[in-house]
Parts: structure tokens; sequence; C-alpha cells
């Protein structure tokens, strides 16, 4: 698109000098617009609603912390309204009878008002206490307003707390002093309407109140109760997390020290006997038992590596390998073999299990050699027998002809009970123990079912 330019545009006006936006064009920024400049956000104010909110919780805070403070502090309000009212005469304006003696009128001010330092702790005794004074001071005619007050501050109390029916009763107990003054000094029916209704219609707005906050305490106790048992469960689940991971590392540290250290003694104790007869079957066992210790000392690294702090550099991470596999069992049936146990394998079908079911294999067939190594004996042999079904199902059978004999102990919680705990994990089964006779030798039999529909 083309510009046009108007002729003497830009020339200065005789009177109103050059426009504006000629001054603009004129800048060096070549007509940009500067960026706008804001001013400084300001915090926002807080809401009413959320400062009245805060407010009252810490006055709740405090109360519940020290309640005998707010229960002295309005009972000692209470008193000095009722000796104001007896004192400046005021209860004259509402009595049926004015010629009450003064130390009557003393003894109910004091009675109706004293009594609610108690009126959150035991609202129903202080108003089965005060009911004396109460009929008293409606048979009296001197109506004052100290009782009804005092009456209609423990409704709302005694229906704070459970079983809400001991609202009727004091109900009834309200209404009846209500009634006693009226058929002392009732004027006609229109009275006794009035009286009765404006009297029920406020025990009713009391009552209401005090469901209303009785419902909403009741909520939040209960919302707070769901916090701490969902903290707990939290805490247990963490717990429980923890403690797996220390039983699944002790495993791994078992089968990885435990495996290794009896190809070494093996290996050792073989190359001490060729030491004399043939040296060079005894180098071959160094050398072997050097490529088992570093081959242990790798995994361990690997194992150790997961616990590491995170919050190192990454430059200083160290490289993670998978955990073993079925494809790692011909080096653990090697190292085997060079510790001097002799060990022949039949596979039948084509494995195509998940790592979870490839490292529970490798670590039963692992365990269960490094047994053999321990107990078998001298000329022992060991066989394994694989076999893999469709759908995810295989069988291994691992025995030997060995010494056989008793279970070993189950105490260390790391042997049988280990290769136990791994089969669980799937549903499998695993059975272990002597061969029956005339066989001689031991027996592992493992059984992990179909893998389940995805």
């Amino acid at each position: 698109m083309r510009a046009t330019v108007i002729p003497g545009y830009y020339d200065p006006h005789p009177i109103y000098g050059p426009p504006a936006d000629a001054q603009r064009a004129r800048t060096p920024d070549h007509g940009l617009m500067e960026p706008a400049k804001h001013a400084p956000d300001e915090p926002a104010a807080e809401p009413l609603t959320e400062y009245v909110q805060r407010a009252t919780d810490r006055v709740r805070a405090f109360d519940r912390r020290r309640p005998l403070v707010w229960d002295l502090s309005f009972t000692g309000f209470w008193v000095t309204a009722a000796l104001i009212d007896y004192t400046g005469g005021g209860w004259r304006y509402n009595a049926h009878n004015l010629d009450v003696p003064g130390w009557l009128l003393l003894t109910m001010s004091l009675g109706l008002s004293a009594p609610m330092l108690w009126r959150r702790t035991h609202p129903r005794t202080v108003l089965l206490v005060a009911a004396p004074l109460t009929f008293l001071n409606a048979w009296t005619g001197a109506a004052l307003q100290a009782a009804l007050l005092h009456q209609l501050f423990l409704l709302y109390h005694i229906t704070l707390r459970p079983p809400l029916r001991n609202l009727w009763w004091a109900t009834g107990l309200v209404t009846s002093s209500t009634c006693v003054s009226l058929a002392r000094y009732g004027e006609g029916g229109s009275a006794w309407h009035q009286q009765i209704g404006s009297q029920v219609l406020s025990v009713g707005v009391v009552a209401l109140i005090a469901v209303t906050v009785r419902t909403r305490r009741n909520y939040a106790e209960a919302r707070e109760d769901r916090a701490r048992r969902l903290e707990t469960e939290r805490d247990q689940q963490l717990r429980l997390a923890a403690a797996a991971e220390r039983a699944r590392i002790a495993r791994e540290m078992h089968d990885i020290i435990g495996h290794n250290l009896s190809v070494i003694t093996g290996l050792a104790d073989g190359g001490r006997y060729a030491a004399a007869k043939s040296p060079e079957r005894a180098t071959q066992a160094l050398d072997a038992i050097g490529t088992t210790s570093r081959q242990a000392l790798d995994e361990l690294r690997r194992l150790l590596d997961v616990l590491r702090d995170e919050e190192q550099d990454d430059t200083h991470v160290a490289e993670l390998n998978p955990q073993p596999a079925l494809t790692d069992l011909d080096q653990l049936l090697d190292g085997v073999r060079k510790a001097g146990l002799p060990v022949r394998t039949t596979v039948e079908g084509h494995p195509t299990l998940p790592e979870g079911r490839q490292l529970t294999l490798y670590r039963v067939i692992q365990e269960a050699l490094t047994n053999t190594l321990k107990h078998a004996g001298p000329d022992a042999t060991a066989h394994i027998d694989l076999s893999y079904d469709t759908g995810g199902a295989v069988a291994l059978t691992v025995t030997d002809t060995g010494r056989g004999g008793p279970a070993p102990a189950l105490s260390d919680g790391r042997g049988l009970p280990g290769m136990r705990e791994r089969t669980s994990l799937y549903g499998g089964t695993l059975e272990a123990g002597p061969r029956p006779r005339p066989e001689r030798g031991w027996r592992v039999h493992l059984h992990l079912p179909e893998e389940p529909p995805q």
C-alpha cells in the first residue's frame, strides 16, 4: 500500500503550531510508540469477610485455650447489668408489682446472673437451680429482664449439647414461668396469646440458631477428623512403602552378596586344592574370583546408586543399569560352573515375560544354586528345568544331587522367604524341600500363573 503525503501538513500552524502527531513523527524513533509504563501493583486489600473470619478464629482459639477468661468476662458483664437495673430502678418499667422488697430484688438479680459462669459446662444444672428464682420472679411480679435473657442463654447452650430432646423439657420449664406471671397478673385472653406467642417465638429463634451452630460445628469437627485420618493413613502408607523398599533392598543385597560370596568361596577352596598339583588351575580359579568379585561390586554399586541423594549435580549421577533378566542367566551359570558345580538346563517354549517376572525367575535360580553351593557338598550336580506356556505362565524346577536334609533355618527372613515373597507378587507358588526317596538332593519348584488380561 502506498502512503499519501499531504503537502504542508507538517508545516507549523500560525496559531496552533505544528500538529501533535507531527511532533511524534519527527522524533528519533520514527513514530514508534513507547511501551506504556504501568504503576507498580499495589497489594490488594483483604476482603472484609476474610478479616472477620481470621479475627473470629483467633478469638475462638483463645477461648479454647483459656475458657475461664471469657466466662468470667461474660458473667461480670451480666452481674453488672443486673445490679445497674436494680440500683437504677429500670426494673420498674416492666414490673407488674412495684412493691417487691429490695432485698428480694437483689437476691433474684444476683441469683439469676452469677450462675451464668457455668452456663457452658453445666447448662441444665444451672437452669434447674435457677428455676425457683425464675418462678419467684414471675409470682412476685418483678418481671426482671435478667430472668428471660438468663433462660434464653441457657436454652441456647442446652441445644448445643446432645441429646436434642433436652430442648423439650427446657422449653416447658421456660414457658411455665410465663404462664405463672400471666395467671397472676394477666389482663385477658389477648395477653395470653401475646406473651406465650412471643415467648415461643423467642425460644424457636434461639433453638434454630443453636441447631445451626451445632450443625456447623459437627461438620467442622468431621472435616478435621477426616483430615487427621487421611494424614494418619498417608503416614502409614509412607511407612509401609519404606518398609517394603527396605525389604526389597535387603533381598537384593542378600541375592547379590550371598550368591557371589558362595561362588568365591567355592573357587577359593578349589584353587587351594589345585595349587600344589596344578598351578594353572589355581591361576584360573584366582581369575574367576577376581571376575566374580568385580561383578558383585558392580551390582552393589548399581543398587546403592539408587539410594543416592537426588539433589546432587547431574554430572555426578551414576549411570543406572537394568536389573538382571533371563538374558543374563548364561553369565550366572558360567560363574556357578567355574565355582565347581556342574549345571544342566532344559528349556521348553519361548520366554515372553515382562521384566518383573524375569527378575523373579533369575533371583529364584540364583538363590537355589547358591544354596546348592553351600549345602550340597562335593560331587553334587544341579539341573534347571524351565517350561514356558502361552499367556505368560511359567514353571521352574531346580534340583541337585547333594546331601539333601532338612529345610534351612528361616529366621533371617532372606533366603526361602525372599523367594516366596517374590513369587507371591505374581500370584505364584513356590515349593522347596528334599527330593523324595530314593533320590537324593534338594528340589525347588516355582509356578507363575498366566498374566491377567489388561
